[in-house]
Parts: C-alpha cells; structure tokens; sequence
C-alpha cells in the first residue's frame, strides 16, 4: 500500500478551528442550552461547568469554526504550501472548495492529515453543508464504498489495523526525529490566540508547520528523505 501511493498526487492538509463565539456568554440563548446538554455528557470533574469547558468547544463542528485550512503539494524535493484563511468561514470554504474543484479534481489525486478521517474532513464537510456551500467531488463521500474514497490519513496508516489508541502527530515525530510543528502553540491554545490574542497570522503559521509535518512523516512511512527547509515554499 505505502509504496503504492504517489506522493506528487496528495493534497496534505490541515485545519485549525476555535469556538465559534469568544465566550460562553456571548453565545445565543438556545445555542447554550444545547451546549450545556454537550458539556454534561463530556465533563470529568464536577468543576467542568458549561462555561469552563467552552474552551473546548471548537473541536466540535456543531459548536465550533474554521479558521485556516492549509495545505501543501509535494513536487521532486519541493514542497508547497498555501492557506486559506480568515474570520469569515464561509469565505475560506468557497475558496477551498474552488481550489478542489478546479486545480485538485483528478480521480488519481487523494486528500491527507493526520487524523483527518476522524476531524479534518468530516468537519469541513458539515461546516460546508452548514453554509451552504456544495461539496467538491473529494469530500462528498456518502454513498461511495471505502475503496472509492479518496482519503489518507498518517494516523491511520500508522495503526496498522490496531484501533485501541490515538497517536499524536507530535510524537510520531519525534520517532522519526522530525522537527516538531508544536514550538510555539499546539491546538488547544489556538482558541486563546484567535478570540483574546486575535493574532490569526500566527495560527496559520503554526498550521503550515503541521502540514509540512504531515508530509514528512508520510515520506518517512515511505523510506524517503525529509524536505530541507530551503525547499519550503509558502504561497501567498
């Protein structure tokens, strides 16, 4: 399987996604009753109150926003990587989506993340659907039988069929001694520095940073070298 896959042929991707008001007061009334039903079912703690594990909330697409997706096309030794973001998700969505329908539509070509199978493509696909925006071709997967999907995901690939246990993209590379994309935010500060920080300019850098990872790591399950960071190429 992995020596199968042409690499030239994936989009690596990644999003980043915050909740979708700044606080828990700030959202409207019935959007609060409903989270407070989510909140009881996932707290631990009898101190995780609806207010405090709000932070949490933008994990959950019902609750939660897109901010950046980014991704990166690998070609010989280069990679490079372009993001679409911004504070209006109906915006970064139709760009995206464009993106697929026009420049990414060929049935050899295949999507991958890390975890994406679980997070990154069900949630664009439902925030695409909140926002009335029509699923590319590559996400409009009900219906198709596994083998017609055309979906990688690291993580994945690295259970090797053992479904007991999530393994993060931090410490895979740190088993394939590549540098870390967590060397500034990791995902659960990202809700902090887009509401209160607003620095979004440092989000999408943090979320390039996980797509080159993501490509790397599937170069190394490849046997392949790593891209040297002159070959990084950041497209505005």
């Amino acid at each position: 399987m992995l020596g199968n896959i042409n690499i030239e042929k994936i989009l690596f991707l990644d999003i980043e996604t915050a909740p979708a008001y700044p606080n828990y007061e700030d959202m409207p009334d019935n959007f609060k009753k409903l989270w407070d039903k989510k909140a009881n079912r996932i707290k631990k703690e009898d101190n995780d109150t609806p207010d405090v594990l709000y932070e949490r909330a933008g994990i959950y697409s019902e609750f939660g926003k897109i901010i950046c997706i980014s991704v990166g096309i690998v070609n010989n030794d280069e990679i490079r990587i372009k993001s679409f973001f911004d504070d209006d998700e109906k915006k970064i969505l139709v760009d995206f989506s464009e993106m697929l329908n026009t420049k990414f539509n060929s049935r050899d070509n295949k999507l991958c993340a890390h975890n994406g199978k679980e997070f990154d493509f069900p949630y664009i696909a439902r925030r695409m659907l909140v926002h009335g925006v029509r699923l590319p071709e590559m996400l409009d997967i009900a219906g198709k039988k596994p083998w017609e999907i055309s979906h990688l995901d690291t993580m994945e690939l690295w259970k090797f069929g053992d479904y007991k246990n999530y393994t993060s993209l931090e410490l895979l590379s740190a088993i394939f001694n590549i540098p870390t994309p967590k060397d500034d935010i990791d995902g659960s500060m990202v809700g902090e520095v887009y509401w209160k920080e607003k620095d979004l300019p440092r989000i999408v850098k943090y979320c390039q940073k996980d797509v080159l990872t993501i490509a790397q790591l599937l170069l190394k399950y490849k046997g392949k070298p790593l891209i040297e960071d002159d070959k990084v190429v950041i497209v505005e």
